[in-house]
């Protein structure tokens, strides 16, 4: 009595389809085929390059913040 019958689930799913409407459904199931392959292809994609270990790059030291100061004060002057 609290269960249902395959009967009834295909009744259910009669109403269902003619709720929606079948374009609607299938839009629906497209869109989330879509974001799947989204997302696959987001987690196939690397996420930083690969730098080779070999290059060594070379930054530009910072001035210090009191030498600049300083020499701002003397062109004041």
């Amino acid at each position: 009595m609290g269960s249902f019958s395959l009967v009834h689930w295909l009744i259910l799913g009669v109403i269902l389809v003619l709720v929606l409407g079948g374009g609607r459904f299938s839009n629906m199931m497209g869109d989330v085929a879509k974001g799947i392959k989204q997302f696959k292809k987001g987690m196939a994609e690397e996420d930083e390059p690969v730098r080779d270990p070999s290059r060594i790059e070379t930054k530009k030291a910072a001035e210090p913040v009191v030498e600049v100061q300083a020499e701002k004060l003397r062109e004041d002057r």
